[in-house]
C-alpha cells in the first residue's frame, strides 16, 4: 500500500510539473511574438524617419498651389531666400496658384 501511495503522489507531482512547464513555454512563445512585433514596428518607424531625412522636401522648380504663400512654401521646402532667388517676384504678397519659382533648400551643415 505504501508503494502505491508513493507512486500516485509521484504521478501527481509529475503532472503538476508538466502543466507548469507547458504554461511557461506558452508564455515564452507569446512574449517572443510580442517582442518581435515591437521590434519590427520600431524598426519601421526608424526606416521612415531616415527616408524622410534623406528625401528632398521640394523639387528645384516649384509650382505654387492654391492657398500657399511664400511663407508656407519657405517653411515646407526649407528655403528662406525665395524672394532673393526669384527676381520675377516683385511683391511677396502677390503670389498666385500656378506661379513657378526656384527652390534652393538651405542647409545648416
Amino acid at each position: 500500500m505504501g508503494k502505491s501511495v508513493y507512486h500516485s503522489s509521484s504521478i501527481a507531482m509529475a503532472e503538476k510539473v508538466c502543466c507548469y512547464f507547458a504554461v511557461l513555454m506558452a508564455l515564452m512563445l507569446v512574449l517572443s511574438c510580442c517582442e518581435s512585433s515591437e521590434e519590427e514596428f520600431v524598426g519601421g518607424i526608424q526606416r521612415r524617419r531616415r527616408m524622410m531625412m534623406v528625401k528632398k522636401p521640394c523639387d528645384e522648380i516649384y509650382v505654387v498651389g492654391e492657398g500657399e504663400t511664400l511663407q508656407t512654401i519657405s517653411e515646407k521646402c526649407g528655403d528662406p531666400f525665395i524672394v532673393e532667388e526669384n527676381p520675377h517676384i516683385h511683391d511677396p504678397d502677390d503670389v498666385f496658384p500656378g506661379l513657378v519659382i526656384k527652390i534652393t533648400p538651405f542647409n545648416n551643415m
